[in-house]
């Protein structure tokens, strides 16, 4: 337990993003303040415990992910943030902090401007992301996983080396015999999308490849994005895929059933999953271990943890920039090629 400094005036005022002259006004009924201001900065310092007496409390740390923050979407659902979630909340613990979790679905605004939390983690900042924007407005320390948009001097963030792990898996497939490969992706305005992305690209120019991005779509359960490239005859088609988001290789398996394609006979496919569902495959569908990029999201959240712990308790980070958390390539049947007798 901590004793918690009461916030001052200034405090208010970043959170509330207006002036101190602003703030003093609102309070004391002075001045002219619009009235919806003057209720804004009066609900802010009412969050803020402003004039309140105020004892000790639990160290905390917040954890949001807002790539589509707005929408009530079940991240925690998603293998990847469930693994990471719980190995920060573990991290934390370790280090004497609470770890809370904020929905994705944004609510009132208000809420991050007062969030009564001592640093935040942030899960793949967007461009413009408004929720970063309130908590810089208040100064509050923040870590992002992922590179975020439009980096400050002094932020901190962990990330993989997209572009490395892309040439892995696709070199690993060209070892496999793939001529054609196909990239599933192009979707939201993420760093990690976007990386991967223009390694492919790279990849392609380099070997002289032409590239065929197919977007990806998290409800196109049955993969009709891949029914066009499917269809169309052997040396035309591609014979690999590389997925990103974790229902892609679900897509793939359910569109190359659809056009009767054999996995990895006709198909090689590699998924980025932390689902560990892929690695068992189906049988009785016919379905073989799916190859997946694991992202080490247990490693991420810990690595996270530890650089927003000592940036809140040094106030300043021991190493601007990124931390590099090496991602792996889990080889199996899907893209290896069948044995010939």
């Amino acid at each position: 337990m901590t004793l918690v400094p009461p916030p001052t005036i200034a405090d208010i005022a970043r959170a509330a993003e207006v002036s101190t002259a602003t703030v003093s006004h609102a309070l004391n009924g002075t001045g002219r303040v619009g009235e919806g201001t003057r209720r804004r900065v009066r609900e802010v310092a009412a969050a803020l415990g402003y004039g309140a007496r105020r004892g000790p409390r639990t160290r905390t740390l917040g954890l949001a992910v807002t790539t589509y923050a707005g929408n009530a979407w079940d991240f925690a659902g998603v293998a990847y943030f469930s693994r990471l979630i719980t190995a920060a909340t573990s991290a934390a613990h370790a280090r004497g902090y609470a770890l809370t979790t904020l929905p994705a679905e944004r609510g009132a605004e208000a809420l991050w401007h007062t969030l009564a939390v001592d640093g935040m983690l942030l899960l793949d900042s967007p461009t413009g992301d408004p929720v970063l924007r309130a908590l810089r407005a208040r100064g509050m320390p923040v870590v992002f996983d992922g590179r975020p948009a439009d980096p400050r001097p002094g932020d901190v963030w962990v990330d993989n080396d997209h572009a490395a792990t892309t040439r892995e898996v696709l070199d690993h497939l060209a070892a496999a015999g793939a001529r054609r490969i196909a990239l599933h992706s192009d979707y939201g305005h993420d760093h990690y999308s976007n990386a991967v992305t223009a390694a492919y690209e790279q990849w392609c120019e380099e070997g002289e490849r032409e590239p065929l991005v197919i977007p990806f779509d998290p409800h196109d359960t049955p993969g009709h994005a891949f029914d066009e490239a499917l269809a169309g005859p052997p040396g035309a088609r591609p014979d690999a895929v590389h997925c990103v988001f974790d229902p892609g290789g679900r897509q793939v398996l359910s569109a190359a059933r659809r056009h009767g394609l054999r996995v990895p006979g006709d198909l090689l496919l590699v998924c980025a999953s932390e689902d560990p569902a892929y690695a068992e495959g189906d049988p009785a569908a016919g379905a073989v271990p799916v190859s997946t990029v694991t992202l080490r999201p247990e490693v991420i959240g810990e690595t996270a943890v530890a650089a927003l712990v000592a940036l809140i308790e040094s106030g300043q980070p021991e190493t601007p920039g990124q931390r590099t958390v090496p991602a792996g390539l889990e080889v199996r049947a899907s893209s290896r090629p069948p044995v010939m007798y």
